[in-house]
């Protein structure tokens, strides 16, 4: 049996998946099962585009919150909370405390640019 082996590992958003499924797409002929499954459950979500991710990712990395690492990054970005209790609640998944003040900085710059964009 095949034992794949993993040279790196880095989280994506899904606005970098739906580009990488647009490569399979124009690269291949017929999509796999799940890569048909995950285009399918992308489809669900409002995905911001290209320009307004990097720059919601930028202006989140700006605050320059102690700990918040890339995948806390781009998790938000991802589920985009607007509240303060949303980001609580996005990273009671993760062993990680901010404190108070930069969670409310983080609702508020996510508040704000979906505010702006829609």
């Amino acid at each position: 049996m095949v034992n794949p082996e993993i040279l790196s590992e880095q989280p994506i958003t899904m606005v970098e998946l739906k580009e990488e499924i647009d490569k399979i797409k124009k690269r291949d002929k017929e999509l796999n099962f799940r890569v048909g499954k995950t285009e399918e459950y992308l489809s669900h979500f409002k995905i911001l585009s290209k320009a307004k991710h990097d720059e919601l990712i930028k202006k989140i990395e700006g605050l320059n919150i102690p700990r918040l690492k890339d995948v806390h990054i781009k998790k938000m970005v991802d589920l985009m909370p607007r509240t303060v209790d949303d980001v609580k609640v996005i990273l009671q998944g993760y062993a990680l405390t901010i404190s108070n003040d930069n969670v409310k900085k983080i609702a508020g710059i996510v508040d704000e640019f979906a505010e702006k964009n829609n």
